[in-house]
């Protein structure tokens, strides 16, 4: 039996590692790949407060025309507060990275105090930079102020900064900048004309409705955008011939933060969409990739560890005023989606779990109060593992209501709440209705399957499901673009053990535990895969969680103990495992690496320890928030854990019936609870973890429970009809 278990975790590791490590990462040129004769000049228009749905033919009529005939995208712009002021803008663009400046006022939320003014330059020195470098070396981003233009200096491109804020995006490291010049229409010829590299300031649209206390009430909205849509068409009128002109807006317009936009237009970029290989999505881009695009436009390298990757030009048939109408309405349907969802995913969650938490309370009620006639208590059991069943179909439906606009209704919760409710239907009924459904599990295994399914199809796809959804991924929180994130990760992973525990459980029943240790192995490392590879999930935090799990079921199906030396050998396993995966990234182009290379790099540049402790310091945050179910998390974790080590404590004997229809309940559910409490620790915001892990799990095992005090309620009723016979 040993020999067994041996041979299978050895193969489970074999398989993914070699997998893993062989997967040859190409450093060369893709078909989207960065332009390689660069036009030698490039104008950077930046603005601020402006969004796609801001944009039309009459009010922004060039804007209009570089939608139109350009390469355009929604810009997430998020820096370290929750909105960005166009310091903040113009800092990220200054350094590839997240940055911020001071903000004056006392306000608890840096977010809710004002913006701050543009500072003076001086002796060809940006006034308060120190101030800029200290904030930026406090919030722990490896962020290099002063990246772009430090970079440019060295290669003895000069670059010339017109208007209040340019010198800031401008600026070398230390402050000091090349050429600079205001906002004067009567020179812009002369100004535009001096450099391969210019960034023009032409003024942020501030939002008098959404501005922070304190801060200085701007005119109209509508008037701030004709006059910075008409700055626009002027730099655009003097600028070089030749030269590829960006144009975007940095920073948020008040308190409220959204997606904004960027458009580009010249030799390298016609009509279409940008590209880039930071977010892997077409359209939607972050201010990072445009100090790469920069840098790449004009010849000079792309610095190691910069936090984006050079746009690129995905083409449009044509440069049509239809083709254009099409892309704008796909440009602002993302900046609708990510704003409604990020609105509506708190009380959402709170919702989803206090609901459930209170139908299962009332359950255990009327179960252990033995209040009601059997009949009346069995048909109880039975609604309630209909409504279990229900809610496990949420989490996955969540994704696919995605399928249908849900944004552009008037009342997005309403409309998304509906979205998520057809599929739920859907799934519950299949789950409730197939043949399965007469096998305790068998809505377990159906429900498992497809959130399996559907996540893997959608992260091999572009991750576009999990694109501003309730549980998925926000790109106005701009953490992840694509593969698996935290809560991605944690429904996909208690999907798989528990299918892996359904199917186990079946094939031990029968007496094959071989074919079942074979079954999990099997349906685990296809999971790690997909989770694991940097052109899929690429997920840092999800393989070390998850193959633990996977191998600890396989000894268990197998009947194998696990003792300290051979946990030992299955963390070295996992740590191996994670540098396989990173190692490979790590030697593509660094332009094209994910977060998993980009860990390798900090680690070399000894800058790890800073990542490490900013994750730290975010899943505290979370835990001190204000959101009374995240402390819970913890809490509950230890005491499923102390359930699970005493077989014999009331939740255990609770189970014990599910354990003996399920041979494999019990060792699926160590499992799942060793993902998820590694899950919480090692990543980032790896509270939501075992909380989103729970909404799946928690009402599937109900289900389970319930099904065998069903049968137990109907063997006791008939037991006791039987002796009345008598």
């Amino acid at each position: 039996m040993l020999r067994r278990a041996l041979a299978v975790t050895v193969a489970v590791a074999t398989v993914v590692t070699g997998l893993l490590v062989g997967w040859a990462p190409s450093s060369g040129a893709s078909p989207r790949a960065p332009v390689s004769d660069p036009a030698g000049a490039v104008v950077v228009i930046g603005t601020g407060g402006i969004g796609w749905a801001d944009v039309s033919r009459t009010t922004t009529p060039n804007l209009w025309t570089l939608l139109r005939d350009g390469s355009s995208a929604a810009l997430s712009v998020r820096s370290v507060s929750s909105n960005t002021c166009p310091a903040d803008g113009w800092l990220g663009l200054s350094s590839g990275g997240r940055a911020a400046a001071p903000r004056p006022g006392d306000a608890a939320d840096p977010a809710d105090r004002p913006c701050t003014e543009p500072p003076q330059v001086v002796d060809d020195r940006v006034q308060g930079w120190s101030t800029f470098v200290g904030a930026s070396e406090g919030e722990r981003f490896d962020t290099s102020l002063g990246l772009l233009g430090q970079t440019a200096a060295e290669a003895d491109v000069c670059v010339r900064s017109v208007g209040p804020w340019a010198p800031v995006g401008g600026a070398r490291s230390d402050g000091s900048v090349d050429q600079v010049a205001p906002f004067d229409a009567a020179r812009l010829l002369e100004d535009l004309n001096a450099c391969p590299v210019t960034v023009v300031d032409v003024g942020s649209l501030r939002d008098p409705e959404d501005v922070a206390e304190g801060e200085p009430r701007p005119s109209a909205r509508a008037d701030q955008l004709r006059q910075i849509d008409a700055r626009i068409g002027q730099a655009l009128e003097a600028g070089p011939n030749g030269a590829d002109y960006v144009v975007a807006s940095l920073s948020d317009a008040g308190t409220s933060e959204r997606l904004r936009l960027v458009v580009m237009r010249g030799p390298h970029f016609g009509p279409g969409l940008l590209s880039s290989e930071s977010t892997r999505q077409d359209g939607l881009a972050q201010t990072a990739d445009l100090t790469a695009t920069i840098l790449a436009t004009v010849g000079l390298p792309v610095p190691a560890g910069l936090g984006g990757s050079p746009l690129t030009n995905v083409p449009s048939p044509d440069n049509s005023e239809r083709r254009a109408e099409a892309r704008l309405t796909a440009l602002v349907d993302l900046d609708e989606a990510s704003h409604e969802v990020h609105g509506l995913v708190e009380p959402f969650f709170t919702a989803f779990a206090y609901g459930q938490l209170a139908i299962y309370l009332l359950v255990l009620l009327v179960w252990k109060g033995r209040l009601g006639s059997e009949s009346t208590r069995v048909t109880v059991l039975r609604r309630v593992r209909v409504v279990a069943v229900v809610a496990s179909a949420v989490p996955v439906s969540t994704f696919l209501a995605n399928l249908l606009p849900w944004w552009r209704f008037a009342v997005p919760m309403i409309t998304v709440v509906a979205s998520v409710a057809l599929f739920v239907a859907l799934i519950a009924t299949a789950a409730l209705r197939g043949p399965w459904a007469r096998w305790h599990h068998g809505p377990m295994a159906f429900v498992s399957l497809t959130t399996v399914l559907v996540l893997t199809v959608d992260v091999m796809t572009g991750s576009r499901l999990q694109l501003s959804s309730l549980m998925g991924l926000q790109p106005v929180v701009a953490g992840r673009f694509y593969g698996m994130g935290n809560p991605t990760f944690a429904l996909y992973a208690t999907a798989t053990i528990l299918l892996a525990t359904s199917v186990s459980s079946l094939l031990v029943a029968q007496g094959r535990r071989t074919a079942a240790a074979v079954a999990v192995a099997v349906i685990g490392s296809f999971a790690v895969l997909v989770d694991g590879l940097p052109f899929w999930g690429a997920d840092g935090g999800g393989p070390p969680a998850l193959v633990p799990a996977v191998v600890y079921l396989v000894m268990a199906v197998l009947g194998v103990r696990l003792t300290w030396k051979r946990a030992a050998l299955i963390a070295a396993a996992v740590v191996a495992i994670f540098f396989a995966v990173a190692g490979a990234d790590w030697l593509r182009a660094p332009s094209s690496r994910t977060h998993l290379g980009n860990f390798v790099q900090a680690i070399i540049d000894g800058t790890a320890d800073d990542i490490v402790i900013r994750k730290a310091e975010q899943n505290w945050g979370i835990l001190t928030s204000d959101m009374p179910l995240t402390l819970l998390v913890p809490v509950g974790l230890l005491f499923v854990i102390y359930l699970m080590a005493r077989p014999t404590s009331w939740g255990s004997r609770a189970m014990r019936r599910s354990y003996e229809q399920a041979p494999t309940l019990r060792a699926g559910l160590v499992a799942l609870l060793t993902a998820l409490t590694i899950g919480f620790l090692v990543n980032d915001s790896g509270v939501a973890i075992p909380a989103v892990g729970a909404t799946l799990a928690v009402p599937l095992i109900i289900s389970v429970a319930i099904s065998s005090l069903v049968d137990q309620e109907r063997s006791t009723a008939t037991t006791r009809a039987g002796r009345r016979q008598r």
